[in-house]
């Protein structure tokens, strides 16, 4: 059982984690418990009834939310030619093709998400190594292999969040600020679970959304009744 320190232990007195909440409650229960002196990320874990090992039930897409993540997101678009132009334009931090790919080989990877043109893949592939691991690799699933770099550079700068179920069958995405308060976060909130749901893959069966929990950085996690999932979706 891990050791939680005071702020911790004081933010769950009188909490029994253990309970069922509507999704509201969990949320507004989480934004509670906050405690740190920085502005804590809401985080959500989804848990599917998928088998990721089989390739017809793997769940992974994109979505912006309507209102954004409320962090500054670094974006590096991996181009040629006009598309470099179009790229700053749409307010890229970093561009390039051969000098990027250089440039993070030498370990450079001061950026958030990537994209990249269909024609430099096979570049960007040299550094997938560095990339995988992060989270960064441009993926056409998500949108971020393109030609409309100036489109998937607006998205993601304005909160688009990837999401992809892991070998354990769950999803986890972030949702906001603490400082967003309980509407803005069950409307992001919300944005995502319609996102994951139309992606529903068609070999799984049963229960999709089989459990849910929302939590902050630093606080302890919320869990939700998943019998109640569908009824927030359809308010």
């Amino acid at each position: 059982m891990p050791k939680h320190g005071k702020k911790y232990r004081k933010s769950v007195e009188g909490v029994d984690l253990a309970s069922l909440f509507t999704v509201e409650e969990a949320v507004q229960k989480s934004l509670a418990a906050s405690y740190a002196k920085f502005d804590e990320t809401v985080d959500v874990a989804l848990n599917l009834g998928v088998d990721p090992k089989y390739s017809d039930q793997m769940v992974r897409g994109a979505v912006s939310l309507p209102h954004g993540l409320g962090k500054t997101v670094r974006v590096a678009v991996f181009c040629k030619g006009d598309k470099q132009a179009e790229a700053k334009a749409a307010g890229a931090d970093i561009v390039g093709a051969e000098d990027l790919v250089d440039s993070i080989k030498a370990g450079n990877l001061d950026f958030d998400a990537a994209v990249a043109t269909p024609d430099v893949m096979a570049l960007v592939g040299q550094v997938g190594r560095q990339l995988g691991p992060r989270g960064l690799m441009p993926n056409a699933k998500t949108g971020t292999v393109t030609f409309d770099v100036a489109k998937a550079v607006e998205e993601l700068k304005a909160g688009k969040v990837d999401f992809k179920v892991d070998k354990a069958g769950v999803l986890h995405a972030p949702l906001g600020k603490v400082s967003f308060g309980a509407e803005k976060i069950q409307d992001n909130l919300k944005a995502l679970l319609d996102a994951v749901q139309r992606l529903k893959p068609s070999a799984a069966k049963g229960t999709y959304m089989t459990k849910m929990a929302v939590s902050t950085t630093m606080g302890p996690g919320f869990k939700v009744d998943p019998t109640l999932i569908r009824k927030f979706m359809e308010n």
